[in-house]
Parts: C-alpha cells; structure tokens; sequence
C-alpha cells in the first residue's frame, strides 16, 4: 500500500487535521494539456461541407434503396454501412430491406451457403429482429451434430459464423459451439497463413485483407466493439479493398466521420475550459484528471453529432464521480466518507459545516450539475425529478461506502457479494439514469421509479462494465493495496490461479453479453435508442480494459491512438 503522510505543515486545506495518513493513489497525470484543446482547428463544420456531406447522403440512400436480385447483395451494403459508421444515417431503409427477408419465405439465395446464412442472422439479431432462430446453422452439422470440419475452407463464412456466435442467448449451445469451432479454425488459419507470409515477398491483396478480418475479429468480436472505433479501422480497410469497394460510401463515411469528429472537437473545447474553470484539480490533486478519456465514455454513450449538449453535461457528471470515486477508494478517511454520503442524502447546500473543504467543493459542483439536469428536464419535460437525481446519488455513495469498511476491515467478499455491490459501484447505473433523463422526450414519475429500482439492463450492463473494469485494472489496484477485485475475490473463495480466475471471470462477461442481447431483442419499455445507449457504454469499457487499464494508469499504452483517432486526426479527403 502507498501512503502520503498529510501533517500541518502540508497546507492544502486549511481546516486539514494534523499528520491524518493518507494512501495516494500514483495515478499518471492527464496527457493532455488544456491549451492542445484551446488549440484545435475546427475544420468540417455544416457551413463548409454541409452542401456535400447531405449530396453523398442522398446518392447512398439511393444506392440503398435500389433493388437487388440477389438479396445478399444488399445485406453486404447494409453490413458495410454499419462497420463504415454511416448506417445511423439509414434506419428506416435498412429496416424495410431486413424486413423483406425476414418475412420472405424463400431462402435458396442463402442455402448451404454459410456466409449468407450467418450474415443474415447477425444483421436480424442486430437490428432487433424477433423471434431469429439459431437452428438454422443445423444445415451445417454432419450426421454427429458436429459443424463440418470442410467449413474451415470457407474462411469469410467463418469470420461471419464467428460474429454471429457473439449475439446469442442463454441456452442457444449451437452458438456457443459456432464460436468454439471458429476460433479454434480461425487461429488455426491465421498460424497458416502468417508462416506462409514470412516465406514470401508477395501475396494476395484480398487474401491479405482477410487475414486482417480475422486478427480483428479475433482481437475483440465486432459486436463487442465501439461503432465510432470500428469505423475509423474499417474505413482504412474499406479504402484498401481491391474488390466491391463503393467509392461513394467510402467518400461519405470519411466525410461523415471528420464532420462528427469537429463537434466533438467544440464540445472539448468547451469541457475543458469548464474543467479548469472549475479548480477542482488544484483542490483535488491526489485524484485522477481524465478529462477526455471521460469524454471518450460520453461519446460512447451517444455518439451522433447533434448529441453535443448530452455528452457535455455527461462528461462533467463523469469527472466528478471520477473524484468521488478516488475520494473513497484511496483519499478519505472512513468519518469523512461518512459525513459526505450524508450530506449527499440531505441535499442542503447550507448544511455542510461538518465536511472537509475538500469535500465541500466537490458536492457544491455536485450540487449544481446534477441541478442543472433536473432543471433541463424540468424545462422541457415539466417534470421535476430531482429527488430521483439525489437518489441515484445517494444509492451509488452507499456502495462506495461498504468497499472502504471491506477495505478498512480487511474483509475480502465473496464474489456474489462483491457484485451484488460491484454492479452499482462501477457507476453505469446511474449514469445511465442521468443519460436517460436527458434523451428521453418524455418522462413520468413512473418512468423514474422504475429507473430507480435498477431493471435488468442498468443492471446486467453494469455487471459486465464492473467485470471488464476488473481484468484491466486488478494488478493495478493490488500494487496500489486497494479493495480485491472480482478476480481475487473468486481467487480466494475457490482456490483457484489467477488465470483460472480471470478465465472464469471472462465466462461470465460472455454470458453477461447474452443477457444483455436477451433484453435487446425483448419488449422492453425502454427505447432501443436507450438501451443501445446502454450497449455502446459496455462496449466503450471493452475497447478500454481488455488490454489493460486504458483510463486509471496506462491510458497511453491502451487508449490514447484511439482517441487521438476519434478526436484529434481526421480522414485524409
């Protein structure tokens, strides 16, 4: 355990009592300095590519629009559209195509045909579709209900057999054993194929393009994936396709692209200037300051352009629960985390005498952001919902609280308890209640109560968030002497390795996507505008953990070329 010993003689608050030991947690400083934000120039703006960015719009809806004989035909356009990050453009058209093979009987144009078989389910199943049957990869079992081992020749069919086997529910075995069939050929393919490339100076271009598929695929499934992210790799690889490459497509995803990226680049502009503004580093400094890898989490939350004001207000909620966060985990003493969860139940401005000034800062910025949510959406909605705003709050300082008495205690939980309490811990629930508060039009009491008795989405994704969280982030934590994370807690309990526990705890992120896929496809009374929100929030956590801790300590080894991707370098035109 690092500590830092806070005396007298260390001035940093004035009412600081004498020699209180302090752990600190060694975070790495921000990578960015806010005059690089100041800096940025903001080029695609509506007023100087707005004429062609809605012509090439136009000439791909009706490229989308025109009819096929072949129904794989536009199924491979839609496929394209999504991975090229332009789809969101094109719902209602891409859903009255699905829909034609969907309804449509005839299915010769995909029989014994793998690809077309698994291109189609995967695109049902993404876009919602109901009921999808996984059966239909029957057809491509022998007489021992095995997948047939001649498959493997088929490699573009088994990337896609792959991708389709990460949107399954629970009790679909034909999917788990789709996706241990694919891997097992699929690395198998790639050892072939990698050897044959160090043996020669020349190869295939389309062979090499699929070589890249599968190292992609292979790394972390599509469906895993952030769609921002996918688009600026697959766009690259679009360009670079010797082979049914759209020039019109490509033309409007990177156009697309550069145009997001500049509203990104003024809401940065606008965060950062708010961030220092603030002063909250200065009287916080033992936190960590991540104001775009926060920002990274809003865009993924919603990422289309006119979502600027949503993505603002959520990446000031998400540096300030950034600071409560290392407030107690590492920097509080357990009285201090005491006094602020209870001023955050009061909710009283005037009433916080007792709280170091530390703290005092920090639930006066609290206190006007999340405000400042209740006032827009009673402005809008007319409906006043702070007390669920509070409540939220309140529930996620609770959690807070049971891990500092675990760790000043010395407990190590079992993991059914760890998650029981992990799940809300890692803040996804409540930042998708705030989330849901400001993209929902309408809003009723009854909405709000129900948000607040956590249903299965806030939940399940939370869950996953928390898992994923966990694998990146453990050895970190431990070096740190921090609370045991999922993977000791299990470690402990069944005494088991650490990899076992890591392949257990990576089980469950799997069958925590299948619940998750379960809800997608379900009636639920949410939006699939929200709950996708919710999936993409997921997915931003898979992007940044599954190598390693991309937000805490390495976000320069595991994060920062993505979001310089996403941010800061647009598309050559």
């Amino acid at each position: 355990m690092t500590q830092s010993v806070i005396s007298s003689s260390t001035p940093i608050f004035k009412d600081q009592p004498a020699a209180i030991v302090r752990r600190s947690g060694n975070y790495k400083p921000t990578l960015w300095d806010a005059h690089f934000f100041q800096s940025l120039q903001v080029i695609y703006t509506e007023e100087s590519y707005g004429k062609r960015i809605n012509e090439l719009k136009e000439d791909v809806r009706r490229i989308l629009e025109k009819e096929a004989e072949n129904p794989l035909v536009k199924l491979e356009q839609i496929n394209d559209l999504s991975r090229l990050g332009i789809s969101y453009h094109f719902e209602d058209q891409i859903k009255t195509i699905l829909n034609l093979t969907f309804n449509n009987n005839n299915v010769l144009w995909k029989k014994d045909n793998l690809y077309a078989t698994a291109l189609h389910f995967k695109l049902l199943r993404q876009y919602g579709f109901s009921p999808v049957s996984s059966e239909v990869f029957n057809a491509f079992k022998n007489e021992k209900k095995e997948f047939k081992e001649s498959l493997s020749k088929d490699v573009k069919g088994m990337v896609c057999l792959y991708e389709a086997s990460f949107y399954s529910f629970r009790g679909e075995p034909i999917l788990d054993e789709a996706r241990d069939f694919t891997t097992k050929h699929l690395k198998q393919y790639l050892m072939t194929r990698q050897s044959q490339f160090t043996r020669v100076d020349h190869h295939d271009d389309d062979d090499h393009d699929l070589v890249k598929l599968v190292e992609h695929a292979l790394d972390l499934p599509l469906h895993w994936r952030l769609p921002r992210l996918e688009a600026r790799w697959f766009i690259d690889m679009y360009a670079e396709r010797n082979y049914d490459m759209n020039p019109t497509f490509l033309d409007f995803a990177k156009l697309d692209y550069n145009f997001v990226q500049s509203a990104y680049q003024k809401e940065l502009k606008y965060i950062s200037r708010w961030w220092s503004g603030s002063r909250l580093t200065e009287r916080l400094p033992f936190a960590r300051d991540r104001v775009v890898e926060i920002f990274y989490s809003a865009v993924a939350l919603k990422y289309e352009a006119e979502f600027g004001f949503v993505r603002t207000v959520m990446t000031k909620i998400g540096l300030l629960l950034t600071l409560m966060d290392d407030i107690y985990d590492v920097y509080g003493t357990l009285d201090e985390l005491q006094l602020f969860l209870e001023a955050i139940e009061r909710w009283n401005i005037n009433e916080l005498d007792q709280l170091p000034d530390y703290m005092k800062i920090l639930f006066v910025a609290f206190y006007n952001n999340v405000n400042e949510i209740s006032y827009y959406v009673l402005k809008e909605n007319g409906i006043h919902i702070i007390k669920y705003l509070k409540k939220a709050l309140g529930d996620l300082c609770k959690c807070y609280m049971e891990e500092a008495k675990w760790f000043h205690s010395g407990h190590i939980p079992s993991l059914e308890e760890f998650i029981e309490n992990g799940w809300k811990s890692i803040t996804i629930p409540l930042c998708l209640i705030y989330h849901y508060c400001l993209i929902t039009t309408s809003i009723t009491e009854q909405d709000m109560e129900h948000l607040l008795q956590y249903p299965t989405i806030l939940r399940v994704s939370g869950t996953v968030f928390r898992f994923i969280d966990d694998l990146g982030t453990s050895s970190d934590e431990l070096e740190r002497g921090d609370n045991p994370s999922s993977i000791q807690c299990y470690m402990r309990e069944k005494g088991v390795s650490e990899n076992e526990s890591r392949e257990h705890i990576w089980n469950l992120i799997s069958e925590g996507w299948k619940e998750i896929n379960e809800v997608k496809a379900s009636n639920s009374p949410y939006s699939q505008v929200f709950i996708e929100s919710a999936i993409d929030f997921v997915r931003g956590a898979m992007e940044m953990y599954h190598k390693g801790d991309g937000f805490g300590t390495n976000q320069d080894r595991y994060l920062k070329t993505k979001v310089v991707n996403m941010f800061f370098d647009p598309i050559p035109i």
